[in-house]
């Protein structure tokens, strides 16, 4: 905050004066303890001025930061919309698509869950993606390998039931746990548990895991939205809100 601050001090310094009406370099010693003098009477006379380049300077940066977002996305559209593995829901032919690195031992992956699935289900012309991105330590892998081998062995459906049920999960990810979560899901536990050290699973991890660095993204969850990338939890009006602006600028 004190950086910004600064760095606002000298923009509103710098937006108050012609480029050409000083140069500071050339000034005496004398000259530029007199000028500091002035700016911070300055500045002390009117705070206000600090707060409006403290405002330009996070806009500045908040639109620079959108561009890059806004490459990134681009660069990189094929592997976030179309990896050929990630699961698919909601609407496959919907207008918009929302993608979601996640982690099943994430609390605001937790709280987004039931916000996401409800924007689906009213929305109805969205397609959901989901990258599994377990960063939060071992149970989130093991939670991870789980939810694919189980995609292995039974398809997409029990992928989804499997999905939805970890998500809520916050017991030890041990082999008696797993077992009595396949035998509730209505699967074979030993196919299941034999399918999660599967190359096909490593490799799906990996990728999505170069993805995220590609993307800038170290933590979860993380959103696309159309054309939007979006670091972090947003409630379910805010979601909407972005999937409304999606469809009007489409």
């Amino acid at each position: 905050m004190i950086k910004t601050l600064t760095a606002a001090a000298a923009l509103a310094v710098g937006l108050s004066a012609p480029a050409s009406a000083f140069d500071v370099s050339a000034m005496s010693d004398a000259e530029r303890e007199a000028f500091r003098a002035e700016v911070r009477a300055y500045l002390l006379d009117n705070p206000e001025v600090i707060f409006e380049a403290v405002d330009v300077a996070e806009k500045r940066k908040a639109e620079a930061e959108a561009a890059g977002d806004d490459q990134l996305l681009t660069d990189n559209a094929t592997q976030i919309f179309e990896d050929g593995y990630s699961w698919v829901g909601g609407n496959p032919d919907g207008d918009i698509t929302v993608v979601e690195f996640m982690d099943y031992r994430c609390g605001y992956c937790r709280k987004a869950h039931d916000e996401v699935a409800e924007l689906i289900s009213s929305d109805g012309n969205i397609k959901f993606i989901v990258k599994e991105f377990p960063i939060l330590g071992e149970a989130s892998m093991i939670s991870t390998r789980f939810a694919l081998a189980v995609r292995l062995v039974a398809g997409d459906e029990a992928y989804k039931s499997a999905y939805d049920t970890l998500i809520t999960m916050t017991s030890d990810m041990s082999e008696p746990v797993l077992r009595r979560l396949a035998d509730t899901l209505g699967l074979d536990a030993d196919a299941v548990l034999a399918r999660m050290d599967d190359p096909e699973i490593e490799r799906q991890i990996s990728e999505t895991r170069a993805l995220a660095q590609n993307l800038k993204i170290n933590g979860t969850p993380t959103f696309v939205m159309g054309t939007e990338l979006v670091r972090g939890y947003v409630p379910l009006d805010t979601m909407e809100q972005i999937v409304a602006k999606e469809r009007s600028e489409g």
